[in-house]
């Protein structure tokens, strides 16, 4: 549910108004529908907004979606007109969406995140990047006045299918850009963060998303009916994963696949594109594009590219901006919640990034020159930054420890007694909410809230430097490494880096929200402890007994202002985002509600650090 209205977002698929800029819309493409032949036979529904201007030859822009490349009918064009990618459309670009297999208009069965099938010895042995191999072929051959040339993008689950292209290897591809793309569901993105369940958003979009079409149709699948609209309340009723899967049904294919993989077996690993893409071209570039605060998947990105760096060949660049889930397609990049950027950063994007990578590959067009290998928007100092590589060359990691009295220091003594330490009991049933607010829709604002609600609770621990005496800049992998004890035999560990605003501070012009003092969440992260050694093997912790437990957050690209406080938070559940742990080692996914159990959970002071990548 969450991702289509996404991707309306990102590409409006509503019908066209009679006012200028649509007429002209209409009056300069022609819109045709097509299926297109698959070797094994299977027909894929496309739409096509083809240029009627003959003076030159076009190139192809695709996107293939499950979300429906709406609006159906050939007299009924996109709403692409008035978002602000129009200007692929005053380019002259052929601009080709397509219903994946199984999904919508399109036949055949729809796979999640279908495997990768890098040793396909018939026309039978289909994956998303054959199924793209055979759309551009078809393309190139069919569509005239183009001129051979395709590239293709796409943002979240349309990113995993723009990494598929990729794979294909087709000839025509000059140009690919996964944006936020899907990657790996049990490590990072959507639906499992280090082995938790994100319970609220995997609940909230397979209830409609994961409903099974047997029949190509333009009509969307109704979503789950909650009965009150208070999403913390909601799923602390209903108790545990079990009761959620009632709800489901047994027709929820994907859903019963997640409660039946509750460990990172061979059937996650099947589906994490990051592992096959050593057969990239080397013809074929890449751009990969994500978000600093993108709530849904701020792990795709920076690692497809750091797995595209590590075992590719081709020309592969990253951008990272200060954006929610998809920011980056819109009109507005100024602001995420009560945190502002100082200027549109997706504009900026726009027009000096991804309109001059596509004219330049697709088109011969302009240059790339000033496109580095990687572009990262630092927040707090609200500017981008260009590097050669990253991680960055010129990082240190420095050792952050936690000590007694709530202090951080980048001095320890590492041979303190284990008598030191601070603990809190973490109760499942009344576990620490993700944002203060009463909603039903999970917000993507939370990646920048106030903290200070949590920081009142006593199941969260606090830690912050003293007021900073110069620029601190983050940049990279952060991690977290924790010492701890507890009751049970299970917890989750929450850890979440924060910038602590000056009691002064205020934005100019802006009274909305008290600014002062405000405690913004830069990172935050949750690591299943039963997965500390191994997302294949869990373990069980021993009650009383200090053990490591060590995670890396997704990067981090932010400067802690002269004035401000570095904080840590950390606490041991974070709901309704992520599901309860029991505290006690089982499989969550078949817990019952008599398996939830207190816990109290010691973290040991000087033994306890978060390693900071800091940029010199």
């Amino acid at each position: 549910m969450k991702k289509i209205l996404i991707a309306i977002c990102l590409i409006p698929l509503i019908g066209f108004s009679q006012n200028a800029d649509s007429l002209w819309f209409v009056t300069n493409y022609t819109k045709k529908e097509v299926l297109i032949p698959m070797r094994d036979g299977v027909k894929l529904f496309t739409s096509l907004y083809i240029p009627k201007d003959q003076s030159e030859k076009h190139p192809l822009l695709i996107t293939r979606t499950p979300y429906s490349c709406s609006p159906y009918g050939e007299s009924n064009y996109s709403g692409m007109w008035r978002g602000p990618r129009k200007y692929f459309l005053q380019e002259k670009y052929i601009i080709v969406q397509q219903d994946v297999r199984g999904r919508w208009m399109s036949e055949g069965n729809f796979v999640d995140v279908r495997p990768y099938n890098p040793n396909k010895k018939s026309n039978q042995d289909i994956d998303e990047a054959s199924d793209t191999y055979d759309m551009i072929d078809w393309l190139i051959k069919n569509v005239a006045n183009n001129n051979g040339n395709a590239g293709v993008y796409g943002t979240s689950y349309p990113g995993f299918y723009a990494a598929m292209a990729a794979l294909s290897n087709h000839p025509a591809i000059k140009a690919v850009s996964p944006q936020a793309p899907v990657t790996d569901w049990f490590i990072g993105d959507d639906f499992h963060h280090n082995g938790a369940f994100m319970m609220m958003d995997a609940f909230g979009f397979y209830s409609s998303f994961g409903k099974p079409r047997p029949q190509p149709t333009t009509v969307g699948p109704s979503g789950f009916n909650f009965p009150i609209q208070d999403n913390y309340e909601f799923f602390l009723r209903n108790g545990s994963l079990p009761q959620l899967s009632k709800f489901m049904g047994d027709s929820i294919a994907f859903w019963n696949d997640l409660m039946s993989h509750p460990n990172y077996d061979s059937w996650w690993k099947n589906r994490n594109d990051r592992n096959f893409v050593q057969n990239i071209s080397a013809k074929i570039p890449t751009l990969i594009v994500g978000g600093l605060f993108d709530a849904e998947d701020c792990y795709g990105a920076w690692n497809l590219y750091k797995a595209i760096e590590t075992k590719a060949k081709n020309k592969n660049q990253l951008v990272i901006g200060p954006w929610y889930h998809g920011q980056w397609g819109t009109k507005d990049g100024t602001h995420l919640g009560n945190i502002e950027f100082g200027s549109n950063t997706s504009d900026w994007y726009q027009q000096n990034i991804e309109l001059p990578f596509f004219n330049y590959y697709l088109k011969g067009k302009g240059s790339i020159d000033k496109i580095s290998e990687a572009t990262i928007f630092f927040s707090g100092e609200n500017q981008w930054r260009q590097f050669e590589q990253w991680p960055a060359k010129n990082v240190v990691n420095r050792d952050l420890f936690l000590t007694a009295n709530g202090g951080l220091s980048y001095v320890t003594n590492k041979m303190a007694p284990l008598s030191s330490y601070t603990e809190y009991t973490s109760d499942p049933a009344k576990p620490v909410p993700y944002t203060e607010d009463v909603h039903m829709g999970r917000t993507r604002e939370y990646m920048t809230d106030d903290q200070r609600f949590a920081a009142r609770r006593p199941d969260v621990l606090v830690y912050q430097t003293p007021i900073l005496t110069e620029d601190l800049t983050v940049a990279g992998t952060a991690s977290a490494d924790l010492l701890v004890s507890m009751t049970g035999t299970d917890a989750d560990f929450v850890v979440k880096i924060i910038d602590v605003f000056p009691d002064d501070f205020k934005y100019t012009n802006n009274d909305h929200y008290p600014m002062n003092g405000y405690q913004m969440m830069v990172r935050g992260e949750v690591m299943r402890g039963k997965f500390r050694n191994s997302f294949e093997s869990p373990e069980a912790f021993v009650p009383g007994k200090p053990t490591q437990v060590r995670f890396a957050l997704p990067d981090v690209a932010h400067t802690f202002k002269k004035g401000h406080r570095l904080m840590i938070q950390i606490q041991s559940s974070w709901f309704p985002l992520v599901d309860r742990n029991p505290q006690k080692f089982t499989n969550i996914y078949q817990a019952k509600q008599e398996d939830f159990q207190k816990s109290t959970i010691k973290i040991f002071n000087n033994q306890s650090r978060i390693i900071l990548p800091t940029l010199k």
